[in-house]
């Protein structure tokens, strides 16, 4: 027989374990023989309390062996809790029946009919109240270290409600020292949740925090434990804290509040205060358009591309083709998933959209069935700077991968737009309102003759925490001490999480593909050159978003961080739109997306002035690709011509309307 040798560290848990038990063993057996003469006197009060030691040390090996079935004795004492009470009422209720059936098999008489159900409710008593005791004594050894400021010890008020404060509290350790509460709801004030008083409600947070900062008491953090505050209640919350100088932190899940660090709390991220409420999507229907389907997506390395590709991976496609033409941008998603989904097989293409010798073999080689088409250039400065550069990739890209589609049986292209393609000012926001055309144009075209591609647009506005996005800007900038850098003080744009805008697009995706009774009549929209807008809640001020981000980095505004205005750029808004004032939104009966009809065209006018805007860039004569531009998007009234200082931000039609 061969005999394993245990590591030091399990032995030293074996012996821990083991030592727990038996203290809970010797406490409960002194519980069980002390509720003997108890229960004897609540029976006879006349008798007095006879302490006998031949009838108490039964008691006591009653309840022991009582305990055994329900394990009593393996209980932690600190986190008992309902479940346990049922446990303990079932031991006690036993161990009452055992200790008078023994004394009356030992002869020594058959108690009174009461006696054992006196017992038992003694034994419940003292069982259940050993245990709350000592959780109030935790409680209350913390709260006095706290009050004595001991090293390590931190002044903790919470913002929660009733059950997210009543977990908290149960199960958080000595360096999270809670002084007091904020809570929603008048009828909690003045009253007290485990022994902490509850200061007021969240309309009275700067009252409460003026009044603790008098005293001396000032907390230190606020945490933030109520998973509900966000939003306009969590905007409220951070300005109300910075301006009494305490800082905001959030509790990520309550099975870290026993965390002995600081560190395992989080600040509270700036996706939290856009206040949307979560749109689940219909993962049925995902399931069925993506489950064992070869799905290419374009610009795989950008950052809707990256997400696209984890997202789609859990669906279990066929196989994932994955085209950038980046190296580093293809390297780092392929790592991502052969972390996270390993099973799916998958492909990495290096190719330019603009290739359409490259885009054709990797067509025929793969013959992907669905395809997102993510590959764009998007920085609005950075196309303005390199107009050429901006329509062949936008344009020509789009095209090119749309009619590889096309050709090859696909059964649907996806184009990912913006909103930036709404009344453009911008060479970017036209180009990608001429890819949304060429879509639109061949989505018509498939549908009148009864071919199976769909080419699906789908427009939304700006992703936080994208590649070369504001937020990530600014994030850059606190870390280097500021100044942020902001070109207009008006400036406002829509706003979206990375992962949100990424479900709606599948979501749209499979409402564009099988539209079903309810849903809008989309069938009728998309034959006539709908195309699907997220619905991007409302606009956010970029001041406003400066101001949060400074004081989400414990910073003030202005004397820690500088803001500082630049002026608008060549190709800017002080405002997007989702929507041209010539379009209705129309619902979709899918949540979080309607559909727009814009103007169309014909394909082969369409593909004609494409050609010679194509045929202009590939030689850099910008001016005539902006002016054939101009002629395909009438709309298109741009800020500024490359190389010409800096216009003025365009206004939009709501601006005007407003003022």
């Amino acid at each position: 027989m061969v005999v394993q040798s245990l590591r030091p560290d399990a032995l030293v848990h074996r012996f821990l374990t083991a030592r727990a038990i038996m203290v809970n063993t010797s406490l409960d057996f002194c519980i069980g023989a002390c509720a003997v003469p108890c229960a004897r006197w609540l029976d006879h009060p006349g008798g007095g309390m006879a302490w006998d030691w031949h009838a108490m040390l039964p008691g006591g090996a009653a309840l022991l062996a009582a305990g055994m079935p329900f394990r009593i004795a393996q209980q932690h004492w600190r986190f008992s809790g309902a479940a346990d009470f049922w446990r303990l009422a079932w031991a006690a209720a036993l161990a009452a029946f055992l200790y008078a059936t023994g004394m009356a098999l030992a002869g020594h008489g058959v108690p009174g009919p009461a006696l054992p159900v006196i017992h038992a409710l003694v034994l419940l008593v003292m069982l259940v109240g050993s245990r709350l005791t000592y959780q109030r004594w935790r409680l209350w050894r913390r709260q006095r270290r706290a009050r004595g400021g001991q090293a390590g010890q931190y002044r903790v008020v919470l913002v929660a409600d009733g059950r997210s404060a009543d977990l908290f509290l149960h199960a958080a350790s000595a360096p999270m020292a809670v002084t007091g509460m904020v809570v929603n709801g008048a009828h909690r004030r003045g009253r007290r949740i485990h022994g902490v008083p509850v200061l007021g409600t969240m309309e009275e947070l700067d009252t409460v925090l003026a009044r603790l900062c008098r005293t001396k008491a000032q907390p230190s953090p606020l945490l933030i434990v109520d998973p509900c505050c966000k939003g306009t209640a969590l905007a409220t919350v951070l300005r109300t804290a910075q301006a009494h100088g305490v800082q905001v932190r959030r509790m990520p899940d309550i099975a870290a509040v026993t965390a002995p660090e600081w560190s395992e709390l989080y600040p509270v991220e700036i996706e939290e205060l856009l206040n949307r409420p979560p749109v689940a999507p219909d993962f049925g229907r995902l399931a069925d358009m993506l489950r064992g389907r070869r799905v290419l997506v374009t610009g795989a390395g950008g950052s809707i591309g990256m997400e696209l590709v984890r997202q789609i991976a859990r669906y279990a496609p066929a196989s994932l083709i994955l085209l950038d033409n980046g190296e580093y941008a293809l390297w780092r998603i392929d790592v991502d998933l052969s972390e996270q989904a390993p099973q799916v097989p998958r492909h990495i293409v290096i190719a330019d959209v603009r290739d359409p010798q490259r885009i054709e073999q990797v067509f025929a080689q793969y013959r992907p069935e669905l395809v997102f088409h993510a590959a764009a250039l998007k920085h609005v400065p950075m196309v303005e700077d390199n107009p050429c550069e901006g329509l062949l990739t936008n344009i020509e890209g789009s095209r090119v991968v749309a009619d590889a589609a096309r050709r090859h049986g696909t059964r649907a292209m996806v184009q990912i737009s913006t909103d930036k393609a709404v009344n453009p000012s911008s060479i970017m926001g036209a180009s990608k309102r001429v890819a949304e055309m060429y879509c639109q144009a061949l989505d018509i075209m498939a549908r009148r003759d009864g071919t199976d591609l769909r080419c699906i647009t789908v427009r939304f506005g700006n992703v936080l925490g994208s590649a070369g996005s504001v937020v990530s800007l600014f994030r850059h900038q606190i870390e280097r001490g500021g100044p942020l850098t902001i070109t207009d003080p008006d400036m406002e744009r829509y706003f979206m999480t990375v992962a949100e805008a990424v479900a709606l697009v599948l979501q749209a995706s499979a409402c564009g593909l099988d539209s079903r009774p309810g849903e809008g009549e989309i069938d009728d929209m998309l034959r006539m050159g709908g195309i699907f807008v997220l619905d991007m809640g409302q606009p956010v001020r970029i001041v406003d978003l400066a101001h949060q981000m400074i004081v989400l980095a414990g910073l003030r505004p202005g004397q820690d961080i500088e803001i500082r205005f630049t002026g608008a750029r060549r190709g800017e808004k002080l405002s997007e739109d989702l929507f041209h004032q010539r379009e209705v939104p129309r619902p979709t009966g899918c949540r979080g997306l309607r559909m727009a009809t814009p103007r169309t065209v014909d394909l082969a006018l369409a593909t004609s002035i494409m050609d010679a805007i194509v045929r202009a860039c590939r030689t850099g004569d910008d001016r005539t690709a902006l002016a054939l531009l101009k002629e395909l998007v009438p709309e298109f009234v741009h800020t500024g011509q490359p190389g010409d200082p800096a216009a003025p931000a365009r206004r939009t039609d709501r601006e005007r309307n407003a003022s």
